[in-house]
């Protein structure tokens, strides 16, 4: 039994190692793995699994690796298979940030961290826009007023969670449009 959830690591592991360009990429390499290398699957059963992924919100590489473990080993066999896939970005984003925190006195670092901080900035302005326009669009204005200013003051003011005010968020939702 143990041998499956290793095999079930690898499988993703490598498939999202190899995989560069993000879940697309690592659907034939995952294929690979999983109906030829270890025979878990057809390439029909595979491609069906592909195809209900993808209608699916989220990342396809996750979704595919908690299937396939739930699959060959249950619930241990669909997290041990979704830590696989996240583990190479994870090292990768950790060897990342310890080489930046390393040379964090550098120039270089210093110049790169300045160049990065108003890309970033623009960036989550743009989203925030694109949010509040949504928001605006889908639920009308005084909802939308109502969840900023909260947010607000749940964030900036009381210095609540987050997870709390998202909570909220979810549950202003359901409970007063419909969701």
């Amino acid at each position: 039994m143990i041998m499956i959830f290793w095999q079930i690591f690898l499988a993703n592991f490598i498939a999202n190692l190899l995989g560069y360009g993000g879940g697309p990429a690592t659907i034939p390499l995952l294929e690979h793995e999983v109906v030829w290398r270890y025979g878990w699957f057809t390439t029909s059963q595979y491609s069906e699994m592909v195809a209900l992924g993808n209608g699916l919100p989220g990342p396809i590489a996750t979704k595919l690796a908690g299937y396939i473990g739930y699959a060959q080993g249950g619930v241990l066999g669909s997290a041990i298979g979704i830590f696989a896939a996240v583990a190479p970005s994870l090292i990768m984003l950790i060897a990342l940030l310890g080489l930046l925190f390393k040379y964090k006195e550098s120039p270089r670092v210093k110049k790169l961290t300045q160049i990065i901080r108003p890309t970033i900035a623009v960036l989550l302005g743009e989203m925030t826009y694109e949010f509040f326009f949504d928001s605006y669009m889908q639920v009308g204005w005084i909802h939308t007023v109502i969840l900023i200013i909260v947010g607000y003051v749940l964030l900036e003011r009381i210095k609540s969670s987050p997870v709390w005010v998202v909570m909220g968020a979810l549950v202003y939702g359901s409970v007063f449009l419909g969701g």
